[in-house]
């Protein structure tokens, strides 16, 4: 059996999405079985793998509101496997608040899918509240995508506290995977100074590979293709493969 990663951070706009979609792509070239749970109500996920939500029968919500099988809603696509999202999605979070075992209801849905595969990342939205909290739930680690910003650190330390306490009270077995360094402006002495921030922040735990300011990332969602497809010889595209295979070798 795989592993279960959610990648998460509550700051919006670091890349977390992007790094979900790319490193799915980049392990599915590398001969992995991966699965992309897309479990933020704005799906962009499953719309980074080509998949159009317009036209999908079942969505992450029905697997975990409407007890709808997984392998019923999974959508194979040429970049990896997707369990897609949806607005719908919003609304799982007040319904989940009366459910039984709440904070359990992703990591029950997944559990029949689990054996398939070798990774399962789940893409959780930038909060930290229900949503997030079955990611964490349903995980057995967590990949961590920082920007190499400023604010790079501030909010990190709520994130931290929130795995610890889901570590203590629900999930004893959840670790940090590794800390992916986004959004690097190499013309900088700024961005080398808070990957080094970072790298002393997690020992060990922060990928090699960063992953640069590239317009060929940007511009790949717009096209419904992970940037591997969009670009093969972008600068983006190179770096999401390098941290496939740091990622392949961690496993």
């Amino acid at each position: 059996m795989g592993r279960t990663i959610a990648v998460v951070n509550q700051k919006g706009g670091v890349g977390k999405t992007t790094t979900a979609v790319n490193l799915t792509a980049a392990l599915h070239e590398l001969g992995l079985k991966v699965l992309l749970c897309d479990f933020d109500p704005q799906a962009n996920a499953s719309s980074g793998l080509g998949v159009d939500k317009r036209k999908t029968k079942h969505t992450i919500y029905d697997v975990v509101i409407n007890n709808v099988a997984a392998a019923a809603a999974i959508i194979h696509t040429p970049y990896g496997d997707v369990l897609p999202s949806s607005a719908n999605l919003a609304g799982a979070a007040v319904e989940l608040i009366t459910a039984e075992y709440r904070e359990h209801q992703l990591e029950k849905a997944l559990e029949s899918v689990k054996a398939d595969y070798d990774v399962i990342f789940i893409d959780c939205p930038p909060s930290l509240e229900m949503l997030t909290l079955n990611g964490l739930c349903a995980a057995d680690s967590i990949l961590v995508p920082v920007q190499c910003e400023y604010f790079a650190l501030e909010g990190l330390s709520d994130l931290m506290s929130t795995l610890r306490m889901v570590k203590r009270r629900i999930n004893p077995k959840l670790e940090i995977f590794a800390v992916a360094l986004t959004m690097y402006d190499g013309r900088t002495n700024f961005s080398a100074q808070v990957a080094e921030e970072v790298r002393r922040h997690f020992p060990g735990k922060v990928f090699a590979t960063v992953i640069p300011r590239n317009i060929r990332l940007a511009e790949a969602p717009s096209h419904g293709i992970p940037v591997t497809a969009y670009d093969k010889s972008s600068r983006g595209s190179q770096a999401y493969k390098a941290m496939a295979e740091e990622f392949k070798a961690k496993l």
